[in-house]
């Protein structure tokens, strides 16, 4: 029994765009303002929102009726849904998407994820709601996603999580958290191309977004199986379901061990780094101390410093680096603290 289709994505030209406005107002939907949106329409089973950038954005339980009944004949005036393999042939090429969760936040790793996919995988999709984490509603569903993706025969995927604690020693030797993440991204895709024969076919290219102004810090970081991949770095890469996939596992790996953390330090730890995160941190301050930092923060985060300040507390030691690192330190800034799971 394939999962519900309550979710999906195309891109509209101007006139189409304007044609759907046109039939929502004209169908009884509601219309509210959505940040960035051209226009947002709703209605009790479904919820269209057009963005400025021609994205439109279906979604609810009535989501495969309106774009098989409306989206596909009256707007698009062509079928699509259940033939995205035939309009986009570069989707059946075997691949591995990376993707990261927890650069942004104050608390908890920076976990990594590749995820190999094929022609069989990105079919089996096709009835799913996988895309990018950070456009899935809630953690429930994000465990959700994870599950299907993992029970998917075919698709094989690999963590490296990198705990506070090895985090900020990296940080300190790489000062530069674009360099850590180009080497857990190329860490995890070697992890994964270790699997060799698990990978039918073996992958073509590795797709990731491009985080880092010099799209050659990737590259450089590769390890000698990476290296013989085509690198592709881009924009919006979660777009392609080999990323989107790779967010939703990293997604739950951070979700997890900041759970763990929460438990163990009696503090329930927020996700980001805004106010909700700091008082957290000022708790965990006044319970155990500065040197707690190190065990559950990034340091580097302005927050910590503010916090410490706010508290009357002196600054911690600033992290020594080695200076600028070599490249062994880049491609392996140290494995002590890095968790490799499948």
């Amino acid at each position: 029994m394939s999962t519900p289709l309550t979710h999906y994505t195309v891109v509209l030209t101007d006139s189409q765009a304007q044609a759907l406005e046109v039939y929502c107002r004209d169908h009884g939907f509601t219309f509210r303002a959505v940040p960035h949106a051209r226009f947002g329409a709703f209605r009790d089973d479904v919820h269209v929102v057009c963005y400025q950038s021609g994205k439109a954005v279906v979604q609810g339980r009535g989501t495969r009726d309106f774009v098989q009944f409306v989206l596909e004949p009256v707007i698009l005036q062509e079928a699509r849904l259940g033939y995205e393999l035939e309009l986009q042939p570069e989707l059946k090429r075997a691949r591995i998407g990376v993707d990261e969760s927890g650069k942004g936040d104050l608390f908890g790793p920076l976990c990594v994820a590749a995820v190999y996919v094929n022609e069989s995988v990105v079919r089996a999709w096709q009835e799913t709601s996988i895309r990018d984490s950070k456009r899935v509603g809630s953690d429930a569903a994000i465990r959700e996603l994870a599950r299907q993706i993992r029970a998917t025969p075919g698709c094989r995927f690999e963590l490296v999580v990198i705990g506070n604690e090895a985090y900020n020693r990296c940080w300190s030797r790489l000062g530069n958290v674009n360099r850590l993440l180009a080497w857990a991204h190329a860490r995890a895709v070697e992890n994964l191309l270790q699997k060799g024969s698990q990978l039918k076919p073996f992958p073509e290219r590795v797709i990731s977004d491009q985080f880092a102004r010099d799209p050659g810090l990737v590259q450089r970081a590769l390890m000698p199986r990476g290296r013989q991949l085509e690198l592709i770095q881009r924009h919006r890469a979660e777009a392609d379901p080999a990323v989107a996939a790779a967010s939703i596992l990293a997604r739950e790996a951070f979700l997890d061990r900041l759970a763990q953390m929460s438990r163990r330090w009696e503090v329930p730890l927020p996700r980001g780094a805004g106010p909700e995160a700091k008082a957290a941190l000022r708790q965990l301050i006044q319970r155990y101390g500065p040197d707690v930092c190190r065990q559950t923060t990034k340091l580097h985060f302005r927050t910590v410093t503010e916090v410490l300040r706010e508290l009357g507390l002196p600054p911690l030691p600033d992290l020594v680096r080695t200076g600028p690192a070599s490249t062994e330190a880049e491609a392996n800034p140290g494995t002590a603290g890095q968790e490799d799971a499948s």
